[in-house]
Parts: structure tokens; C-alpha cells; sequence
């Protein structure tokens, strides 16, 4: 008898596994409480004929989700146009200066040399170290940890002179660089996991070097329509997809989930994998009395990163001479982050990253018109900020805060606008207090202390998503994704992703089904 996975979400790595599920001939039915695919990383289209990414605009690090096309016997460069984007993007220092940073190692070394001649040959010497760095830790990225012994490896021991997790990510750059902006440069990318520099682990260096070792990508349309292609080619492979139903309620036996309900009826299943934000479900969903470690109070006791400000404009005209990716790092970045992080105030200098796609991508809007996405990292919601109020206040300060990139006279231009505040990302979205990059990714909620890939509260209940290992970012989502699939295919004595030849792969590609 064919056995039957509910998967929770259709974000990135609830598609993720849905495809690699199907490739190994479970049944798969993915409920999801939006209209389209992605969750977050989905796209939001206006009658105006604009379209925005709702959350992640860099697409980095491609490999992991190629091969998972590839297991499943698809090419993701067939599927989705990707461009690789040089410069990569363009940080202007609230301190003074500018920055383009581009994957040319030669430039990049100009580009750095001029901004901080003491810094001459840093870039070079910065890259080398983080490429073996990752070489090594890589392996540890794409397995599970499910206790401490899980660490107690000789092979993972051996690496911590080099991961360094007693250092802070800017303590680790300034062993490279000195002027502190260059260091700005190669740190800002904690925010990925809505960390500071000065808190997140040193292991996270391995970030920037990601992005100029293996490039900074914009898949045409938009992250939006790779999520698009996941849900396209799933549905090819037999998965069923149903959206616009949010699980009301799951149903339980013991310990294990026997089905998800919605308004349209109860779906039974063999197991669960959940791919909605883990914190909201799990205090919404599941029953305080079945988790032991992660009860209501100990999620509210754990550390949860930003949440973000965001504007989505539709403009008349373009800004070919502005970046498609331009980050902002306030004057006095400290302080701009411990407003965020430990006061839970509102500053009047906040760093900021604008998009202007179009200069790339010019199908994200009509003729002789642009898009601009604006995101500020802002608190997680707090009582010292009711956005009710401070959110036309914010707009303001966001709207300024574009001239100092050189994004002028945006207020005239603008025919389509949204605004999304923390609290819209809980009450509309279903993200604990907002906070869109999950729990925080400090060392003592790392590895096996988030949330494990199989679920260690429940029976048959498995996670995906940045809520669980290996954390935040596109690339160990979908990473997160083939973690839990092998431990869900292992529990119920399935072949893996790599052992099984379904028919539908034979019947479309019969020489891809032979490569296999």
C-alpha cells in the first residue's frame, strides 16, 4: 500500500521535500493557506502588472537545489533563467564611501584597496581561508544533529580551531580587515539570519565567501518563480497541491499526527512534515501538553530574530544608473542594531536594503516603469513599538532614507504601493512575533539545539524550513529539506531520494530514468 505524507506549507522547503518525497514513491499532498506557492518566497503580481518577491531576493549558492532537480530528474537552468549578477551589489556606508562588490577577485581587491589601502590583500587572504573552512564544515551542514553526541565527532572536533565558536563573526573579520566598513562589507550577511555581526558565531564567514565564490544570482521573474517551477514540476511528478486552505486543526493519536483539517476536511496521512514558521504552528496547532521541549514557555523563553519594515512600490519610470541590489549600513551601525536587538526601539538612521530589479529584469514591470522593494531590519514585535502608529511615521524615514543611495524623487513616481510591518508578518503571515528569519541562529540554538529535522516532541512529525537545522537562507532550507526527507523515507523503510526509479520519470525521460 502506497504510504501518504502530509506536508504542511508550500515555502521553499515544504516544495523541496514534496519532490524529493514523490521521487521515491511516497504519496504526497501539500496543504498550503496562501493562493500560490512559496510562502514567503513567493511573488506578489498587482493588476498593474507589477511583481514583487514577497521575501528573499538573493538567490545563492544554486547547488544544493540543482541537485535536487537533478535527483528528480530535472535541470533547474532548463526550468528557470538565472543571471548571475556583477556587481553583486552596492553597499554605501553611512560612515563615508562606497563599495561595489563584484565576484572578480582582481576588482574586488581594487575595489576594497581604494576604499582602505591598509586592507591591500585582505580580500585574497579572506577568501582562501573561508574556502577551506567551508570545504570542511560543508559535510556537517547536510546531516542532521539530533543530541550533543551528535558533535562528539572526531572529524567535527577536529574542526573547531578553524570554526572558532567562542569568536563573534566581526571579532573573526577584523583577523582579515581593519577599516571597519570592509569589515561591514563581509559581516552585514548575519543579517540573512537576522543576527548582529557582533553576536552571530564566526562559523557564518562562510556566508559572504559563499556569494563571491559561487555568485549572487536573480532567477528571472524573480526567487518567487523558482518557487513557482518547485510547485510546477511537483505537481508533474503526482504531488497533490492544495492551496488557499489554511489546517485549522490537526488531529492526533497518542503522540503522532493522524491527519490535518481544514475548512474543506480532514487528509489523513502515514506522516507530517511541517514547513509553516515553527513557532506559530507548534502554539497554534499542537497541544501544550504533548511538547516536553518545546512547550509554550520555552518558546517564548528563546531568542527570535528581527522581523523587517517593508515597501513595495511600483514606480513610473527607471533607475538604470542605481544597483539592482543597494544596502545601506547606518552611520552608527552599533547602535543600529542594538535598537533592534536589545532597546526594541524605532531609530531615525536605520540601515536599509533597497532592490530596483528592473535594471536587471525588466518583465517585473510594464513598459517604461520599475519595481522597488525596501526592507529595514526592525525589532521583532515588542510592546515598545505599536506599528498602528509608528508605521506612516516609518514609511517617512523609509522613503528619505532611499535619497541616500541616490534613489531620488521616488514619492511623485509611485503607482502601486504595500506596506508590510511585523505585526503583518504574525497576524497575516503566521510568523511568531514577526521575526521572518526564525529563531535566532546563536550557539546555543544551533545544530541540535533548534528543532530537529524529525521532530523529537512528536511521533512521525518532521520539520523543514528555517526553523530547524540547518537555519535560515535559501541554500540550508532546501538543504534542511533533503535532511528530513531521508530521515522520513528511513523511518517508514522507503528507499532514499537516490534509490528509487518512479514511473512517472521513466515514462517522461526514459534515458534520464536510466541515469539515475
Amino acid at each position: 500500500m502506497t504510504r501518504t505524507v502530509n506536508i504542511i506549507g508550500a515555502g521553499p522547503g515544504g516544495l523541496a521535500s514534496a519532490m524529493l518525497l514523490a521521487r521515491s514513491g511516497l504519496r504526497v499532498r501539500v496543504i498550503e493557506r496562501l493562493t500560490v506557492p512559496g510562502g514567503r518566497t513567493s511573488t506578489i503580481a498587482t493588476p498593474e502588472g507589477f511583481k514583487f518577491d514577497l521575501g528573499p531576493t538573493f538567490f545563492l549558492y544554486p547547488r544544493v537545489l540543482e541537485e535536487i532537480f537533478s535527483t528528480c530528474g530535472f535541470d533547474l537552468r532548463d526550468e528557470v533563467e538565472m543571471l548571475r549578477l556583477d556587481p553583486q551589489y552596492r553597499l554605501v556606508f553611512g560612515a563615508g564611501g562606497e563599495l561595489l562588490a563584484t565576484p572578480d577577485i582582481p576588482r574586488m581587491e581594487a575595489e576594497v584597496t581604494r576604499l582602505s589601502p591598509a586592507d591591500r590583500g585582505s580580500f585574497t587572504r579572506f577568501m582562501a581561508a573561508n574556502r577551506d573552512k567551508f570545504a570542511r564544515f560543508a559535510p556537517f551542514l547536510e546531516q542532521p544533529f539530533e543530541s550533543w553526541i551528535d558533535l562528539a565527532t572526531p572529524d567535527l572536533l577536529k574542526l573547531m580551531p578553524i570554526l572558532k565558536p567562542w569568536k563573534s563573526l566581526d571579532a573573526e573579520l577584523g583577523t582579515f580587515f581593519t577599516d571597519e566598513r570592509i569589515r561591514l562589507a563581509f559581516t552585514f550577511q548575519s543579517k540573512y539570519l537576522g543576527m548582529s555581526p557582533f553576536r552571530c558565531p564566526s562559523l557564518f564567514s562562510i556566508l559572504s565567501f559563499l556569494e563571491y565564490e559561487h555568485g549572487v544570482y536573480h532567477p528571472v521573474g524573480g526567487c518567487g518563480a523558482v518557487s513557482a517551477a518547485m510547485a510546477r514540476i511537483a505537481e508533474r511528478m503526482g504531488v497533490e497541491i492544495r492551496y488557499g486552505e489554511a489546517v485549522e486543526s490537526l488531529e492526533f493519536s497518542g503522540r503522532r499526527i493522524t491527519a490535518a483539517r481544514t475548512a474543506a476536511g480532514s487528509y489523513p496521512a502515514d506522516a507530517t512534515v511541517l514547513n509553516a514558521d515553527f513557532a506559530r504552528s507548534m502554539t497554534r496547532l499542537v497541544p501544550d501538553r504533548l511538547r516536553r521541549r518545546w512547550s509554550d514557555r520555552k518558546i517564548a523563553a528563546k531568542r527570535f530574530s528581527c522581523s523587517t519594515f517593508m515597501l513595495y512600490l511600483g514606480i513610473d519610470g527607471r533607475y538604470d544608473d542605481v544597483a539592482h541590489h543597494n544596502i545601506y549600513l547606518s552611520q552608527n551601525y552599533r547602535e543600529n542594531l542594538a535598537d533592534i536587538e536589545t532597546r526594541h526601539v524605532l531609530g531615525s538612521d536605520p540601515s536599509m536594503y533597497v532592490q530596483n530589479a528592473c535594471v536587471t529584469d525588466p518583465t517585473l514591470a510594464p513598459p517604461g516603469a520599475s519595481t522597488l522593494y525596501l526592507l529595514i531590519p526592525v525589532t521583532h514585535r515588542h510592546p515598545n513599538v505599536d506599528w498602528r502608529r509608528e508605521a506612516p511615521r516609518y514609511r517617512e524615514i523609509a522613503l528619505d532614507q532611499m535619497e541616500r543611495i541616490g534613489v531620488t524623487g521616488v514619492r511623485e513616481r509611485i503607482r502601486y504601493e504595500r506596506m508590510i510591518t511585523p505585526d503583518d508578518w504574525q497576524d497575516g503571515y503566521e510568523i511568531y512575533r514577526g521575526a521572518t528569519f526564525n529563531l535566532s541562529h546563536d550557539l546555543g540554538q544551533m545544530l541540535h539545539m533548534r528543532p530537529h529535522n524529525r521532530f523529537e516532541d512528536l511521533e512521525g512529525v518532521y520539520l523543514v524550513g528555517g526553523g530547524t537545522h540547518p537555519g535560515s537562507g535559501l541554500p540550508v532550507i532546501y538543504s534542511s529539506a533533503r535532511i528530513t526527507s531521508e530521515l522520513l523515507l528511513g523511518d517508514l523503510g522507503m528507499p532514499d531520494v537516490a534509490g528509487a526509479t518512479p514511473a512517472f520519470l521513466a515514462d517522461r525521460d526514459p534515458k534520464a530514468a536510466a541515469a539515475v
